[in-house]
């Protein structure tokens, strides 16, 4: 090739007649050597590189079970080679190289149905969108499902399908996942077959959603408004009106839901099943769980691949949950209010960090007053205002029969706490207790309880007890094996002896392997044949020659019967080692 850039492969054929050929012999159920050549024409490699052969690269299969382990946890293949050389005490003791762990990798995965196979497809075989939810997240959307948001991020993926989450807030104020879907396209059509696979998913019975309050993103009003308004020195007197009409309605948050429908483009959206909406801000808590699932998944990631790397994002924001769930289960906040008895039932009632939220209403409670206060046959209403500020009003109606509070500032109907002025009625009627017509069960300490019902979605507690322990004492066991690569090398082998065993019993095959294919590691038992339980029986010293246990390589009796073949098939083969024509048993290939 006269153009060629590219540096050719080194020539290694030499045409070398050196060979080992062996033969099985059915009536002794062993292999016997029967021809043996040692002529080389070529300087032999130095025994520190025979390892690097292309016939002794093996990976084995403990550690391409470490490998695939690690590709789910997000670790890069670079990053597994440099932990393997680490274990093995080096990177010339790995016995393979980064290059065949990426053929590794493509074999494992050439296993299993192509990626767009394992997924779903049409009536033509075409993929075209993928929708996923796991139980946890139905049960999150049970609770939590009063307020849905989803929008669509694109270059998450190798086919620059758009993602959509359909996400919501949990009990401590955190972005919680609900739902995700790959599409081809984002066509009205698309749409409504996700949001009637969301309503499927989560066992709802209607295909629309007839009570959605749609309401358009503070955000984009502005930015169009200060777009079409001409006189640049009208921006500022714009926005001070806008932050005053944010400020007599009470809402700080600058809120919140939207539905942005523009012709083809679905912008964030987020669907009220009721008058709830959690001050939810779904520019940026869009934005932040975007940003969070591109540290997770990214452009080279195939669909099998995304999904899996997806769901790692989904534990982690869990875990998170946890965390903060042992939080609020940990001791007692400090009071530091002058409305303590309120102040302690809030903290005893909420989450920590919905408390944290309620408690400065608690601390400006003090600092409002009532003005008026008008006596009518089923509600009473309170004129409420700030101290020094009477032209600043708010109007609490309060049904005392049916214990009711409702403000002009809508707080707890965007949010769902009590706003000040109703904290300032509670403390005026000497009230020490939130009523329950003020606590939403979505921001207590207790709304996961209902989980914990004999409904089959419990875990089994003692297999999570038992699997804690035996991974304490494998930590415990690494410490110490990890230390010497014999101790390592002999305490991978037991204990993957040990899982295929337990697994082979599990799937049913409790039958040993035959001698031939049987590992030649002592430590790996074969499963009984009825318990499929390990053998119990002592471990005896093996040959190295025929694998029998009994005896060593110095008193096998097979070990004169070969040594005898060698050299007479040396003394029969020619000098330039043609193989021997003697009859042989043809080589068995399964065995």
């Amino acid at each position: 090739m006269e153009k060629r850039k590219k540096e050719p492969r080194l020539e290694t054929r030499t045409g070398c007649k050196a060979r080992m050929d062996v033969k099985f012999v059915p009536e002794s159920g062993r292999w016997h050597i029967f021809y043996f050549s040692d002529q080389h024409n070529h300087d032999l490699l130095d025994t520190q590189f025979s390892a690097m052969l292309p016939a002794h690269r093996k990976m084995s299969e403990a550690d391409i079970m470490q490998m695939m382990n690690m590709l789910k946890s997000g670790i890069s293949t670079s990053q597994i080679f440099g932990l393997l050389a680490s274990q093995a005490g080096g990177y010339e003791f790995v016995g393979y190289g980064p290059r065949d762990m990426y053929n590794e990798i493509a074999r494992q995965r050439r296993q299993i149905p192509g990626d767009a196979a394992r997924a779903c497809h049409d009536s033509r075989g075409l993929l075209r969108n993928l929708f996923w939810s796991d139980g946890i997240s139905q049960l999150d959307y049970r609770l939590f499902g009063d307020v849905i948001a989803f929008d669509a991020t694109y270059k998450k993926n190798k086919y620059s399908c758009p993602l959509v989450i359909f996400s919501g807030v949990n009990h401590h104020n955190q972005t919680i996942v609900f739902a995700a879907a790959l599409i081809a396209d984002e066509t009205t059509d698309t749409y409504v077959w996700l949001l009637r696979q969301l309503m499927f998913a989560m066992r709802g019975k209607t295909h629309v959603f007839p009570e959605v309050r749609h309401r358009l993103c503070a955000w984009h009003l502005i930015r169009n408004a200060t777009s079409n308004v001409g006189n640049p020195s009208l921006h500022l007197k714009f926005k001070r009106k806008w932050d005053q009409l944010i400020e007599e309605f009470g809402i700080e948050d600058k809120p919140w839901v939207i539905n942005m429908y523009e012709e083809k483009h679905m912008w964030a959206t987020a669907y009220l099943r009721g008058k709830f909406f959690a001050g939810f801000r779904t520019t940026s808590r869009c934005e932040g769980l975007h940003s969070v699932v591109g540290r997770y998944v990214g452009s080279r990631y195939d669909l099998t691949s995304f999904v899996e790397h997806f769901q790692r994002c989904v534990a982690h924001m869990r875990f998170n949950e946890f965390n903060a769930d042992y939080e609020s289960t940990r001791g007692v906040p400090v009071m530091q209010t002058c409305i303590e008895l309120l102040e302690r039932y809030a903290a005893e009632l909420y989450t920590h960090e919905i408390f944290l939220f309620f408690r400065p209403f608690l601390s400006r409670a003090g600092s409002m007053r009532v003005l008026n206060i008008d006596n009518n046959d089923d509600c009473i209403k309170y004129i409420v205002c700030k101290h020094g500020r009477p032209d600043f009003t708010w109007t609490v109606d309060f049904r005392q029969e049916e214990m009711i509070f409702m403000c002009t500032c809508l707080r707890m109907e965007s949010f769902g706490i009590p706003c000040e002025h109703i904290v300032k009625v509670l403390v005026d009627r000497d009230i020490r207790e939130i009523p329950r017509s003020l606590v939403l069960d979505r921001w207590t300490k207790k709304v996961k309880s209902a989980l914990n019902d004999p409904s089959g979605f419990t875990r089994d507690a003692v297999v999570i007890s038992r699997q804690s322990a035996l991974v304490e004492f494998s930590k415990q066991l690494a410490a110490v094996a990890a230390k010497v690569p014999e101790r390592y090398e002999e305490t991978r082998d037991l204990i993957m002896g040990l899982y295929s065993s337990y697994k082979a019993a599990d799937e049913g095959d409790n039958q040993p392997h035959s001698g031939v294919a049987r590992s030649s590691n002592p430590y790996v038992h074969p499963t009984t044949g009825g318990s499929g339980q390990p053998s119990k029986k002592k471990k005896r010293q093996r040959c190295s020659v025929c694998q029998i246990e009994g005896h060593k390589k110095t008193t096998c009796p097979w070990q004169k019967d070969i040594d005898n073949n060698v050299i007479e098939n040396e003394a029969i083969g020619s000098d330039d080692g043609d193989m021997c024509t003697e009859a042989t048993a043809e080589l068995d290939s399964d065995s």
